[in-house]
């Protein structure tokens, strides 16, 4: 990822109240002035999110989508790598969440791995899912419809809807009714 010096110095210079009040005249959304979203046209929010502290939302690669009703917890990290973050209506995580589009690309041995580039699949959510507090999911994961990701899980490939998923990596334990 090469950084844009003007897109480091607008997000240094603007401040937290600034963002906050941004999204919320926009979408409506209620960011916490103590979180770190970037002001950015690749971030598109639903009616109604939330956004708590200490979370970085980081749309500067590719698009970054949130549908109705999201909620991210305290303490998040969500970054949209170049094919982007696609998450449904009525989101929730729980704190100390992860979620990743971009994964270093690590085919060549002996090469600082800081020089090889990233790779990105993309990061699709369905409606109506919940992950749990500390969980981490992956670039190329899809969640359907109605997925919960039990706290403390690594997701990292796709899940249909109606499932529970846990572990590391994680596996379908239960089919939801």
């Amino acid at each position: 990822m090469v950084l844009n010096p003007l897109a480091y110095i607008k997000r240094i210079l603007t401040p937290g109240f600034v963002v906050t009040l941004y999204y919320f005249y926009k979408y409506g959304a209620k960011i916490s002035p103590k979180s770190e979203v970037e002001i950015s046209d690749h971030l598109t929010m639903g009616r109604g999110c939330l956004v708590g502290s200490f979370t970085k939302i980081k749309p500067s690669d590719g698009p970054l989508r949130l549908g109705n009703r999201c909620g991210i917890a305290t303490n998040c990290f969500v970054a949209s790598g170049e094919r982007g973050i696609e998450i449904g209506d009525n989101f929730v995580c729980g704190p100390n969440v992860v979620i990743s589009a971009s994964n270093y690309s690590y085919g060549q041995v002996g090469v600082d791995i800081r020089t090889l580039g990233t790779t990105s699949k993309g990061v699709r959510i369905g409606d109506n899912v919940w992950i749990g507090a500390g969980s981490i999911i992956l670039d190329g994961t899809t969640l359907g419809d109605n997925c919960i990701v039990v706290a403390g899980s690594l997701v990292n490939r796709r899940f249909p809807d109606n499932v529970i998923i846990q572990g590391n990596p994680a596996k379908i334990i239960m089919k939801r009714a």
